[in-house]
């Protein structure tokens, strides 16, 4: 074959190239992102409007009736689905897996700027435009508690907040549980009934009261000044003194008939530690950046800001995504090991000599050449990638046995190692290459799998293929020259009875051969009824799961370990009914058989259209057991 000739005539370059490669691979394998999950694009665009008191009925008519009008002329929308709900509209748009998801979520945002001339006008928020993304997933939350308010860890979160946003490859870092300052103006009906003013008329007075005014400029001598009126509010006693309108010449202040309060928003997020309050800040990297590094950093900025924050102030780092990321790789790492030393005594125990090495070597250097095209395809040593390189790590030897054994034996047969090195690669070569392109062709289809899941798993081929091709080409390209350059023979007399000398395993596969040749009908028979047999137990295996499964009822996401109980209710009355559910749910979690650290989160989200309508409940659990990595689970919808 022309490769391995060629290679066997430069010899000195395929060492020089083996440098290159052990280089390229340990410094790739060193910064090749880490992360949980493929970056992968999921061709969903949501759009959510929220328009409180008002009916599912009206949501339809007056909100998502005009933007699906709107939406219908997008190219590439395979399905526009629809959720109106008591106060909120949820559209989603469904497009091709083709699609430029960046392209599509600008269409959207053009659509619905033309749909806003035929909403309400009194919408407190535009419409909420937003893609689905795996990034949007925290790594790590860091949780704040400890003899404190909610403000007072409010505001010690923010600190830490604006630090943990500086960290290079973080993309965001969002707070859950706190308490937001609010100032409350509470009118006296009463009084503005008696002063017949319109409401509206009032609230306009507020709302132009609290901004600065631009005052142009003016000249002094040589200079030039900016003129400005600051108006804005700066403590919440300069809003007593708002003239809220005039009558009969005298003017009316806000405090003559109404009482502000300095208060706080309603909460839209509750977490809780250990059964105490506390504030949670969920930590979002960038995609394609490496976890492993983002979540080191987070710890370094906790474990600095420690000596600048309250003594007593309870800092816990919960829901460590890396940890999962670290043990995969220390799997990899051990499994390359131990792939290593086994290949290393099974071929020394069945060849012996230098050949064990030369092909045991081939799982490294596969590894690292590996490594070098992940890089280059901007790929990221995510689950899917480290499974499949765990999965091909057993094949990745198999052609380097074939074509080094062989050469092996012709130099049995006395020919000297360059001879039986060219001779015996020519030999095997194209078997080896068509078994490795059988092995590439049953794993091919999967990278024409359609949709969000076929992208996901596209992973798994192409890095299949990838260590399956560099195995192939350490067996067609170095092996030969390694066996050319050191390969040696034990050269043992010759004995009077050869048949003494196999080993027991050859000697008894010869005797289980002659007898199979000799009984050919026997054996055909057996093995088309071992095959029947086998295809009648998988259909009944199959056929008394289906029957012995007993229907769900908690809902399509429970498990064996969990039961759900239904918790929706309408986003008009979600807080005060929570407060009254909190204790319940709070008494049900602390009786799992959970040991050591725990982390509720409570939170409303709108639920996506493919689910259901309205607004839901989602509870965040994150254990960190005693000896053990952290652990997290979501239950959303119907949650536990």
């Amino acid at each position: 074959m022309i490769l391995n000739q060629y290679a066997l005539k430069r010899q000195i370059t395929v060492l020089a190239l083996l440098v290159v490669i052990v280089i390229a691979g340990l410094y790739c394998y060193v910064t090749l992102p880490r992360e949980s999950f493929p970056d992968i694009t999921i061709p969903y665009v949501f759009v959510t409007t929220t328009y409180e008191g008002v009916a599912p009925s009206d949501m339809e008519e007056l909100i998502t009736i005009p933007i699906e009008r709107k939406l219908k002329g997008i190219d590439d929308v395979e399905e526009i689905r629809s959720t109106s709900a008591e106060g909120i509209s949820t559209v989603a748009i469904k497009f091709l897996p083709k699609v430029n998801l960046d392209d599509a979520l600008q269409k959207v945002r053009d659509k619905v700027d033309q749909a806003e001339s035929d909403l309400p006008t009194d919408l407190q928020d535009d419409p909420i435009i937003k893609e689905v993304n795996f990034s949007d997933m925290p790594v790590i939350r860091v949780v704040l508690s400890g003899p404190f308010s909610l403000r007072r860890l409010q505001n010690l979160a923010e600190d830490m907040q604006d630090r943990l946003e500086s960290i290079a490859g973080v993309l965001e870092a969002r707070l859950t549980g706190g308490l937001e300052r609010e100032i409350h103006v509470e009118f006296d009906l009463d009084r503005v009934r008696a002063y017949n003013v319109p409401f509206s008329s009032i609230v306009g007075s507020v709302n132009n009261s609290n901004v600065n005014m631009p005052g142009g400029s003016m000249d002094i001598g040589e200079g030039k000044y900016l003129v400005r009126v600051p108006e804005d509010f700066e403590h919440p006693s300069e809003i007593f003194s708002i003239v809220a309108f005039v009558r009969d010449g005298k003017p009316v202040y806000l405090r003559d008939i109404a009482t502000i309060k300095d208060a706080y928003k309603d909460p839209l997020t509750r977490s809780r530690i250990n059964g105490k309050n506390s504030v949670t800040i969920g930590v979002l990297k960038r995609s394609g950046e490496n976890i492993v590094r983002v979540t080191e950093e987070v710890k370094q900025v906790v474990n600095d800001m420690r000596p600048e924050l309250p003594q007593t102030l309870q800092i816990d780092l919960t829901a460590d995504q890396s940890n999962d990321v670290r043990l995969l790789v220390a799997d990899l790492e051990n499994n390359i090991i131990s792939g290593l030393i086994l290949v290393l005594a099974v071929i020394f125990f069945f060849i012996g000599g230098q050949s064990a090495i030369f092909v045991a070597l081939a799982i490294p250097y596969s590894m690292f050449i590996t490594f070098a095209l992940l890089t280059g395809f901007d790929v990221t040593l995510n689950m899917v990638v480290l499974f499949s390189l765990i999965l091909a790590l057993g094949m990745l030897v198999d052609n380097g046995i074939v074509i080094v054994e062989n050469i092996y034996r012709h130099m049995q047969q006395g020919k000297s190692r360059p001879e039986a090195a060219a001779v015996g690669t020519d030999q095997v070569a194209w078997p080896v290459i068509t078994s490795t392109l059988t092995t590439l062709a049953a794993f091919s289809p999967m990278l024409f799998w359609p949709g969000i899941m076929g992208e996901f798993m596209g992973y798994l081929p192409l890095t299949l293929i990838m260590a399956l091709s560099a195995s192939l080409f350490v067996a067609l390209v170095i092996n030969p020259v390694l066996s050319a350059r050191y390969q040696r023979i034990n050269v043992k007399k010759p004995a009077k009875n050869p048949k003494a000398r196999e080993p027991v395993v050859k000697r008894a596969y010869l005797l289980l051969l002659k007898w199979s040749l000799r009984h050919r009908w026997v054996v055909i028979i057996s093995a088309v009824v071992l095959l029947i047999g086998a295809m009648l137990t998988l259909s009944y295996s199959a056929r008394a799961r289906s029957f012995s499964r007993k229907p769900n009822r908690a809902g399509p996401t429970s498990t064996s370990k969990c039961r759900k109980a239904p918790i929706w209710r309408p986003l008009i009355d979600w807080w005060p009914r929570s407060r009254k559910l909190w204790p319940n749910m709070k008494i049900s979690v602390m009786s799992l058989p959970i040991s050591g650290l725990w982390v509720v989160t409570l939170f409303p989200r709108a639920a996506p259209a493919p689910i259901s309508a309205g607004w839901f409940w989602t509870l965040k659990i994150s254990t960190t057991a005693p000896g053990h990595h952290q652990q997290s689970s979501k239950r959303s919808g119907n949650g536990c």
